[in-house]
């Protein structure tokens, strides 16, 4: 799935009608009147916005002004973990041309919701998973990074490879320990 177009269904979920009025009353000078009053969905006003060049997978701030002017900050921090995304796995396809993939990569790739269940068999504090599953709710494979980042940040010069596999396969994840080795 696209996760510029996630990001809006994420965004468009969470307005109420009365938000959506005011972002529309926000864009009146860039959409027709007759065009926003047909708008009845915050991904009708995205698609429009869109159509405009006015938002893009890397053309946000029109997107974050409309979110802060309307006072939802929870919103627009989806909006600034998805740049910061974006722009680390830029650097990353930057950094690194090689088409081998970090063990990382393919844990954050295939562990999928039983990422806690991992993160507690590497022995992770719960506080440090609290953390984690709090700043980054709306992203599970930003979770499971920023977990892994967590892990090794909190295990030091510990942190190898092999215990990374030791963890999946004491959580009965095999086929993503096998991946990992490879």
């Amino acid at each position: 799935v696209d996760r510029f177009l996630s990001l809006q269904l994420s965004i468009s979920s969470g307005l109420s009608v009365t938000e959506l009025d005011a972002m529309k009353f926000l864009c009146r000078d860039k959409i027709k009147k007759g065009k926003l009053e047909a708008v009845q969905m915050g991904l009708e006003l995205f698609s429009i916005l869109m159509e405009r060049q006015l938002i893009a997978h890397n053309k946000l701030g029109f997107l974050k002004e409309l979110l802060q002017h309307i006072g939802r900050g929870d919103l627009l921090s989806l909006v600034v973990q998805f740049e910061q995304r974006e722009q680390r796995e830029l650097h990353v396809q930057v950094e690194q041309p090689d088409e081998h993939e970090k063990p990382f990569d393919v844990i954050c790739a295939n562990v999928g919701r039983e990422w806690k269940k991992l993160m507690r068999e590497l022995g992770l504090p719960e506080v440090k998973l609290d953390k984690v599953e709090a700043a980054y709710r709306f992203d599970l494979e930003e979770e499971v990074f920023q977990a892994l980042r967590e892990w090794q940040k909190w295990k030091g010069k510990d942190a190898k490879v092999a215990d990374l596999i030791k963890g999946l396969r004491g959580c009965n994840l095999n086929l993503v320990a096998d991946k990992v080795e490879e």
